[in-house]
């Protein structure tokens, strides 16, 4: 298997879009303001292929295998999240949208991991530990010591991937009225 990790570009929005709203579920609703699979779909490939916002394509890497996207990793840095959300609120202002509430997801000293998903028929293939590995790398190039994710409490399988990537739980964290773990990992 030889999967590559690269920045993701606005042409892999057919294959990025569904990875997102399989890990986000209703999140995607909000953030795009719609309420059916078909509206979401469309208002999220417009957010990724825009370059202003925490679902661009500009943040998003996705790892491949002879050029089918098998896994996605959306990463920014809690300091570019309150422009990008800031933009975003604005954005579902124009569209008239029902929420306009968008929840901080991470501290400023943090590069923080939104999204990471890996299509169905290539689980259980390490891929998102790659994608997992790739952030941790990313963040020490970039400078920070830190690097957060949240995980909904009741997703234990996925909270002990993190952990033993060496992610601890340091707070608990609201996204949408949902509890969630904050988890850090430090360098």
């Amino acid at each position: 298997m030889s999967i590559t990790i690269r920045q993701a570009q606005p042409q892999d929005a057919h294959a990025v879009i569904p990875l997102i709203i399989d890990a986000i579920g209703e999140i995607a609703n909000r953030l795009t303001g719609e309420q059916t699979t078909e509206a979401v779909e469309q208002e999220l490939t417009v957010l990724f292929k825009r370059e202003d916002n925490r679902h661009s394509y500009l943040n998003t890497f996705v790892a491949v295998e002879n050029e089918q996207v098998l896994g996605i990793l959306v990463y920014y840095n809690g300091v570019e999240a309150i422009q990008m959300d800031a933009n975003l609120v604005k954005w579902l202002e124009e569209k008239n949208a029902p929420s306009v509430i968008i929840d901080k997801e991470a501290h400023e000293d943090e590069y923080y991991i939104d999204t990471i998903c890996v299509s169905p028929e290539a689980r259980g293939k390490g891929i998102g530990t790659l994608l997992l590995q790739f952030a941790l790398e990313e963040t020490q190039k970039r400078g920070y010591s830190k690097l957060s994710l949240n995980v909904e409490t009741e997703k234990k399988d996925a909270r002990r991937l993190y952990e033993r990537m060496g992610f601890v739980i340091t707070e608990p964290w609201s996204i949408i009225d949902e509890p969630f773990h904050h988890m850090v990992k430090q360098f």
